[in-house]
Order: C-alpha cells, then sequence, then structure tokens
C-alpha cells in the first residue's frame, strides 16, 4: 500500500502518517527529511523523535530520497516519509538549478516499483493565495507539480484537515 498524506501546517497529517504505519504490522522504518539549521526547528525534531515509537528504525535522508528509499525498502518493511516538502526546501536551497528536477523524476521513477508499504507525508501548499515572492511562488509551484505526478502512483490520498482524514483516492481509513 502506497499512501500520500497532504494537509496544511499542524492539520494532523503527521500524526495520522504514524497512524497508519503503526497500523501496517510490519517494522516501521522513519524516513526523515528535515535538517536542524536553527534551534526552533531542533525543537521540531525532537518533539517528533520523542513522539514515534522506540522500535522504529530511522533514516536521514537529506536531498538524495529516491536513493534512501531503495535502501531502505523491503516487501515486509514499512517506510514513512516526513516530508516532501521540507525535502523540496533542501533543494531549492543548493546552488543547483536542475537538482530539484532530477531529484523529482528520480523519486517518481523509484516510487512505483518500491516494494513494501509507503506513507509519505506534505504540506499542500496550493489552496491560499499566490504568495508574494518568487522563491514562495516557486515552492509552491514545486509543490504542487510533485503531488500532481506522485498521486498517480499512490493506492491512497489522504488530505488532512484540523485532523480529520479526507480520502481523495482509494479505501477509506
Amino acid at each position: 500500500m502506497k499512501t500520500l498524506v497532504l494537509g496544511g501546517v499542524r492539520s494532523g497529517k503527521s500524526r495520522l502518517a504514524e497512524q497508519l504505519a503503526a497500523a501496517s504490522g510490519l517494522p516501521v522504518t522513519y524516513v526523515a527529511t528535515a535538517r536542524a539549521d536553527d534551534a526552533e526547528m531542533a525543537r521540531r525534531i525532537e518533539r517528533h523523535r520523542a513522539d514515534r515509537p522506540g522500535d522504529w528504525g530511522l533514516v536521514e535522508a537529506g536531498t538524495g530520497l529516491a536513493r534512501a528509499l531503495e535502501q531502505a525498502a523491503g516487501p515486509e518493511q514499512c517506510l514513512l516519509v516526513d516530508c516532501l516538502t521540507l525535502w523540496l526546501t533542501q533543494l531549492l536551497c543548493t546552488d543547483d538549478e536542475g537538482r530539484i528536477e532530477r531529484e523529482r523524476e528520480a523519486l517518481i521513477e523509484t516510487v512505483p516499483r518500491l516494494p513494501g508499504t509507503l506513507v509519505f507525508v506534505s504540506n499542500e501548499t496550493g489552496m491560499g493565495i499566490t504568495p508574494m515572492d518568487a522563491l514562495s511562488r516557486r515552492f509552491a509551484d514545486e509543490a504542487g507539480w510533485l503531488h500532481q505526478r506522485l498521486a498517480p502512483a499512490m493506492d491512497r490520498v489522504v488530505l488532512t484537515v484540523a485532523g480529520l482524514p479526507h480520502v481523495l483516492k482509494g479505501d477509506p481509513l
């Protein structure tokens, strides 16, 4: 089962993804994409760490997400990727303009052939106003394009609002 959980900030998407991973009955590996570049982000990461079960594995993917997933995936394994938009942010902050496209394409090509259960978390950024600055507009565009390309490869897509899941594609929760 491949699931994409979308939602806004503090929508409950990570909590839902963790519940889905735990309910899979498989060993879970948390695939982290965040970097602790400041004290506030370090606290967020620590809170996520403290909330996860102690027996879950951890892979810190950095910008090479497709490669990390290929190495960690297995038929009797659940990978929880949190989150795709933090991964995109890292890619946008590199000096290599073409890297985001190469990494996105690698992810899109890799996901359908991965064995096991996959749960992806990502921020839905396309429900507000158009951002004022160029970098924010690019981020919203890249996230939207990634979600549109990834959703067809998913068995289930869920939008989480106020902690409530709304299944957009696939079987109910």
